[in-house]
C-alpha cells in the first residue's frame, strides 16, 4: 500500500516536470524562431537602410561654393571670371591648439605677426568645426608645401576652390561692382541670405553695382563634397562618388562696349569725372564711366584699413560713382530745355537780344563769359550767351522750362538694374513752395539763374545723356538700358517708349543749332572728330562750383585750387545729319566745357563712330585713298 503511494507521487512529479519542459520548450523555441525572423529582417530585407544609416554616421556632406556667373559686355568680351584660387582653411575643435598650428603655418606660408593677431581673433569668432580662411591666393610651391605636413597640422586644410576676377580692374568697377567676403551683417536668419554657404570662407556675395543687384542670379545653387569623418568629426578622406555638383550662376550680358569703356578710362587719365554713351536708336547704355576708378580685384581678396583709406580720402573720390549718384548743376547745356519750351510757347527764333556781356535788370547786374553782340535763338545756342538765355527764360517761367526737362528725363531716377542713383533736381514754383515754407513764392529773380542751368537745377551725366539721346532721336523718349540679357532672356528694349510731344521742327532747330555748337560756336577748336563728313553736334556747359566772391572772385572756370574750379560738360550725339550715338562728358572741376569736357567726347565718340560699319563704310567712301583706321586708333591731340 505505501509503496503504491511512492510510485504514484513519483508518476505524477515527473509529468509536471514533462509539462514544464514541454511549455518552455516551446517558449524558447518561439524566441529563438523570433530572433532568427528578427535577425532576417534586419540582415537581408532592411539591410540597405542599416548601411545608409550607417554611412551618414560616418560620411558628411561639406558645401561648396557654386561658379558665379560670367558677367559679358554686348560683344561677348568678359568683364568678370572666375580663376582657381588655392586656399589654406583651418578648422578648430576643442583639442586644436590654434598657437601652435598658426606657429607651424607661419614657417611654411608668409603671415606677419599683424595677420597672425587678425586671424586668432577670427577663429575665436568663428563656430568650432567651422573653417577660417588663413591665406588665399596661394602659389602652388606654397600649396604643395602644406599638403605635404598636413599630418603636422591638425584641422588644417589646403584646398583648390574659385575667386572673382575683372579683367579690366578699374574700367567698370562701379558699373559692375565687386564681390567680396560675407560679413556678419550681410547673414540674415530668413531669405535668399540664410543659406549656410553663406558660412563657407571661400563664398562671395555682390557689394556693389550689377554684382549686387544680380546676386542671387550670379550665385548659382551649391554643391556638396562628400567626405569621411572620424568620431570628432575631423575629414579622414573624400569619396568623390558622392559629390553633388554645384550649380553655377547665370550669365550676365550688358549692354556696354568694353573698347568704348576703355577709351573712356584712358582719356580721363587722373582727371575726375564722368562719361555715358546711348546708343540713340535702342537706348542701350555703350559706356558708364566714373573716373578715377579703382582695382575691383583687390577688394575681392581685401583691402587693408591704411589701402581703403587711401581710396576713401583722396580727393578725386575714386570709390563714389559720379555718373550716377554725382549730381552737379547742368551749365549751359541747360539751355538747350529752355530754347526748346520756348520754341513750343510760340517764341520767335529769330528774335535778337544784344549782349555786351552785362545786362541790368532786377536791381543787380547779370553777366555773361563775352560781348557777344547781336544774336538770334541759334547764335545763342552756339555761342553760349548767358544774356540772352536770362531773358528768354523771363519770358516762360520756371514752370514750363521744367515740365520740358522732365520730359527729356531730367531729375527723374531711370531703371537700369543697378543701384546708386540719385535723382537730382528740376526745380519749379512748387518745389519752392514745398521745401522753403519760410519764403514759399519763386521769385522772378531766381528765372535767369535756371535759365543757364544754374541755381536749384542739378542732374547726373546718366540723365544729361538721356536728354542728349532723345533730343538726338527727335521721336521716341527713349530708356536706357544697361542689361541685354539674364542668362537666354533678352530684356527689353529702351526703344519701347512712349513718343515725343514737341513739334520735329522744334526739335531739329536744337540738333542744327548744336550742330553749329561744333562748325563755328563754342566748341569749334575742340570737339572736330577728324572723320571728314562725319560730324559731331554738342553743347558745352560751364557749371559753377561755388559762388565767385571774397577770396574766389574772378576764379572763373579752371583757375584757382582744383576744388575751386568750375565743372566742365559736354553733350553730344554723332553723326549730326543721322544720329547713332549720344554722348555727356563730366570734367569735375575741369574748368571750361569747351576746352575739358568737348575733347575727350571727341575722343570718345570716335571708338564708337570707328566701331560702325555703316558709319565706317561712309568714312572710307568719301576717303578712298586714306589709309585704314582703326576702331581704336587715338585722336590727335587736341
Amino acid at each position: 500500500m505505501e509503496s503504491s503511494i511512492f510510485l504514484d507521487d513519483v508518476n505524477e512529479r515527473q509529468g509536471l516536470f514533462q509539462r514544464r519542459a514541454l511549455l518552455f520548450g516551446g517558449l524558447a523555441s518561439l524566441g529563438l524562431v523570433a530572433l532568427g525572423g528578427r535577425l532576417t529582417q534586419l540582415q537581408l530585407l532592411e539591410a540597405g537602410r542599416y548601411r545608409l544609416l550607417s554611412e551618414h554616421n560616418q560620411f558628411q556632406f561639406v558645401l561648396s561654393p557654386p561658379p558665379r556667373g560670367l558677367i559679358l559686355d554686348r560683344n561677348g568680351v568678359v568683364l568678370a571670371s572666375n580663376r582657381p584660387d588655392f586656399c589654406l582653411l583651418l578648422a578648430r575643435d576643442e583639442h586644436t591648439d590654434v598657437d601652435a598650428v598658426l606657429a607651424k603655418l607661419a614657417q611654411l606660408v608668409p603671415l606677419d605677426a599683424a595677420h597672425l593677431e587678425r586671424l586668432k581673433d577670427e577663429i575665436a569668432d568663428a563656430p568650432r568645426k567651422a573653417p577660417v580662411a588663413i591665406m588665399e591666393d596661394m602659389s602652388w610651391e606654397e600649396f604643395t608645401r602644406v599638403n605635404v605636413r598636413a599630418p603636422e597640422l591638425p584641422g588644417v586644410t589646403a584646398d583648390m576652390g574659385e575667386v572673382r576676377v575683372y579683367p579690366f580692374s578699374g574700367a567698370f568697377a562701379h558699373v559692375v561692382g565687386y564681390v567680396a567676403k560675407v560679413s556678419a551683417k550681410d547673414i540674415t536668419k530668413t531669405g535668399p541670405n540664410a543659406e549656410p554657404i553663406m558660412l563657407n570662407p571661400g563664398f562671395r556675395i555682390g557689394k556693389q553695382g550689377v554684382e549686387k543687384a544680380f546676386d542671387l542670379t550670379l550665385r548659382g545653387k551649391a554643391g556638396a563634397k562628400k567626405v569621411e569623418v572620424d568620431v570628432k568629426g575631423r575629414v579622414v578622406r573624400q569619396d568623390p562618388r558622392g559629390d553633388i555638383p554645384p550649380g553655377p550662376g547665370s550669365t550676365l550680358r550688358l549692354t556696354l562696349d568694353a573698347d568704348i569703356q576703355n577709351r573712356a578710362l584712358s582719356v580721363f587719365g587722373e582727371e575726375s569725372g564722368a562719361a555715358v554713351m546711348m546708343d540713340c536708336r535702342s537706348g542701350d547704355v555703350l559706356c558708364m564711366l566714373s573716373a578715377p576708378s579703382f582695382d575691383a580685384n583687390q577688394f575681392v581678396k581685401g583691402l587693408s584699413g591704411p589701402e581703403y583709406r587711401a581710396l576713401a580720402e583722396y580727393d578725386r573720390k575714386p570709390l563714389f560713382n559720379k555718373a550716377l549718384t554725382a549730381n552737379y548743376p547742368p551749365g549751359s547745356t541747360f539751355k538747350t530745355m529752355v530754347a526748346l519750351t520756348a520754341l513750343e510757347r510760340g517764341f520767335d527764333p529769330s528774335r535778337v537780344y544784344v549782349c555786351n556781356r552785362t545786362w541790368s535788370w532786377g536791381g543787380r547786374v547779370w553777366h555773361c563769359d563775352k560781348a557777344h553782340g547781336a544774336l538770334d535763338l541759334k547764335g545763342a545756342i552756339a555761342h553760349s550767351c548767358d544774356i540772352y538765355f536770362y531773358q528768354t527764360a523771363l519770358g516762360i517761367g520756371p514752370d514750363a522750362i521744367a515740365a520740358t526737362a522732365r520730359k527729356f528725363g531730367l531729375g527723374e531716377l531711370h531703371e537700369i538694374g543697378i543701384p546708386g542713383q540719385k535723382p537730382g533736381l528740376v526745380p519749379d514754383t512748387d518745389y519752392k513752395r514745398r521745401n522753403f515754407p519760410r519764403d514759399p513764392v519763386w521769385h522772378a529773380g531766381e528765372t535767369p539763374s535756371l535759365g543757364i542751368g544754374q541755381g536749384y537745377v542739378s542732374v547726373n551725366a546718366l540723365q544729361l545723356c538721356v536728354m542728349a539721346s532723345r533730343l538726338a532721336n527727335g521721336v521716341t523718349a527713349l530708356r536706357p538700358r544697361l542689361i541685354e540679357a539674364i542668362g537666354d532672356v533678352v530684356q527689353p528694349s529702351g526703344a519701347t517708349a512712349p513718343g515725343l510731344p514737341f513739334a520735329p521742327e522744334h526739335l531739329a532747330f536744337i540738333r542744327s543749332a548744336m550742330a553749329a555748337v561744333v562748325e563755328s560756336g563754342t566748341a569749334a577748336r575742340y570737339g572736330d572728330l577728324g572723320l571728314g563728313s562725319v560730324k559731331m553736334a554738342g553743347k558745352t556747359g560751364t557749371a559753377q562750383s561755388h559762388n565767385y566772391t571774397g577770396a574766389t572772385q574772378g576764379a572763373h572756370g579752371a583757375k584757382g585750387a582744383w576744388a575751386l574750379r568750375d565743372h566742365a560738360w559736354f553733350i553730344a550725339f554723332a553723326p549730326h545729319d543721322d544720329p547713332r550715338y549720344a554722348l555727356s562728358v563730366l570734367v569735375e572741376h575741369g574748368g571750361f566745357g569747351a576746352e575739358a569736357a568737348a575733347p575727350k567726347a571727341a575722343q570718345i565718340m570716335k571708338v564708337a563712330l570707328l566701331k560702325d560699319p555703316e558709319v565706317r563704310a561712309r568714312i572710307v567712301q568719301a576717303a578712298p585713298d586714306a589709309s585704314p583706321v582703326s576702331p581704336t586708333t587715338q585722336a590727335p591731340a587736341i
